[in-house]
């Protein structure tokens, strides 16, 4: 497959359309702002509500006692994690004029919108049948289609430039898209506008979800041909000299688990998104039957408003600060203050106004994570090839792929467990009618979401904290890529 996509992306139809050697303003906007937003707005939409599409339209909780939800999401994310290391290993074999990532970037459109489409055409059979097609359905999706896209995406920051400001400008573009599609359309519109209209009508969801896995299709397309990998092309024309000194799996693996600033970043990137995930996940749960009333419109609204507008404000003010103070210490800063806002919530999970104010203070802390993660990670792997001579760019972001695999499987197996263990009940659909009534849950359920929601992250975002704490990449970051970029020049000479 590998030698095939080599020879189909030597295509001049299929350059990229930036040719220069700074990062230009196209492939700011175009490349790393707008493209991405199809994608990740449908990931938004999924990771926060396919759950809801399971437990309250197919009523899937009662299957198997519950442990249907429970186990069939970890087992998929387990899954999802195999084929990980398998598209990292396509990545770094990869040799193209286009790069090694972004071939794979555009290869992911078609199948993110036949998979996205597939997810809710669930047959209305019994449930045996409706099992089976949601296992199959979610790993498509989130098993090939999405997990090939999001390790490319994520692959275009770090292999873009080596210029740390530069860098540092497209890290926070891509956040601020990510930032626009989660938390402002699928947190904001979507649960104010959408799920009041569609509630727990199966017809609706499909028509909702097929659109946006359709808009999906050409932004991505637009993502591939406004990004550039200027990294991977310093080795442009060498392709023989380096299929002999390729590294093994093997060897890439060892170099990025005996490197202490992987382990370091690794760690506190699989704590906080777990803690995200549950949080993500239980969010329409929390204000469904905690903070509000089934889908009234305005309580979830509410908390994303008040919750997210810092990541808004903030992408005037992290880089700026991180440039002052440092990537980390900005970023560790930040976790004290999201366990500090978390606790906040805790204290009073019910009082809308104190959780509002909580989610407040726990977003600013955010900030720096949401925007200097991928900055931070791409000075890791630059570390990484300093060390060892070679670069393990696919292979570690297989790693960072399967954290995400996993966490996010780990997260609505845990949800979906607690949920039914404590009796969760759905929410009642009246075909006449095509109205969707909530129903009142148990002390039981509200204390499992209520610690989802607005618990956990106050230790967790101790934990990253001390973590963060000894990454100190950036002092050697610098000299480190003059010494990579003079033995290429020594090489080229020779």
């Amino acid at each position: 497959m590998v030698t095939k996509v080599n020879k189909i992306f030597d295509s001049h139809f299929l350059a990229s359309r930036i040719s220069s050697e700074d990062t230009t303003k196209k492939e700011k906007y175009l490349g790393y702002l707008l493209g991405p937003t199809g994608a990740l707005l449908l990931n938004g939409v999924l990771a926060s509500y396919l759950n809801v599409f399971y437990t309250d339209v197919l009523n899937l909780t009662v299957v198997g006692a519950g442990l249907f939800l429970a186990i069939f999401p970890i087992v998929s994310r387990i899954l999802g994690a195999f084929i990980n290391i398998l598209i990292g290993r396509w990545i770094d074999k990869t040799k193209t004029k286009e790069g090694k990532a972004r071939p794979w970037l555009l290869m992911s459109a078609p199948l993110i919108t036949i998979s996205g489409i597939l997810l809710c055409i669930v047959p209305s059979s019994n449930v045996t049948v409706q099992a089976i097609w949601v296992v199959v359905s979610f790993n498509l999706f989130y098993g090939l289609a999405f997990n090939l896209f999001n390790m490319s995406h994520n692959l275009m920051v770090p292999l873009s430039t080596r210029k740390i400001e530069q860098r540092g400008n497209l890290s926070v573009l891509n956040n601020i898209s990510n930032t626009m599609m989660t938390g402002i359309l699928a947190a904001l519109f979507f649960p104010a506008v959408i799920l009041p209209v569609i509630g727990a009508n199966q017809k609706l969801w499909l028509i909702t979800i097929s659109t946006l896995s359709i808009i999906a299709f050409p932004l991505i397309v637009l993502e591939y041909y406004f990004t550039r990998e200027r990294i991977t092309l310093e080795d442009a024309g060498k392709a023989e000299d380096l299929e002999k000194q390729q590294p093994t799996g093997r060897q890439q693996l060892k170099a990025i688990f005996s490197d202490k600033y992987c382990l370091i970043i690794f760690a506190y990137f699989a704590i906080n998104l777990v803690a995200t995930q549950l949080k993500n996940t239980s969010l329409v749960y929390y204000c469904n039957y905690v903070l509000g009333t089934y889908n009234d419109g305005y309580t979830q609204s509410l908390v994303s408003i008040l919750g997210g507008l810092p990541m808004g404000i903030g992408l005037f003010a992290v880089w700026p600060i991180a440039k002052k103070f440092g990537k980390k210490n900005t970023t560790v800063a930040g976790f004290i203050l999201m366990a500090v806002g978390s606790l906040i919530c805790f204290i009073a999970p019910k009082s809308l106004p104190i959780v509002l104010g909580g989610q407040f203070i726990k977003n600013i802390g955010a900030l720096p994570s949401a925007y200097i993660f991928m900055a931070l990670f791409a000075d890791v792997l630059d570390h990484l090839e300093w060390k060892h001579h070679f670069r393990c760019d696919g292979m570690a972001m297989s790693v960072y792929s399967i954290i995400t695999t996993v966490a996010a499987g780990v997260a609505t197996g845990v949800l979906n467990l607690g949920l039914s263990l404590s009796g969760y009940v759905a929410p009642v659909f009246d075909v006449a009618t095509g109205v969707t009534t909530g129903v009142v849950q148990s002390d039981a359920t509200q204390n499992v979401i209520t610690i989802f929601f607005v618990g956990l992250e106050a230790v967790t975002g101790l934990v990253c904290a001390v973590l963060l704490y000894y990454l100190d990449v950036e002092k050697v970051i610098e000299k480190e890529q003059e010494e990579i970029l003079q033995r290429k020049s020594a090489e080229a000479v020779c």
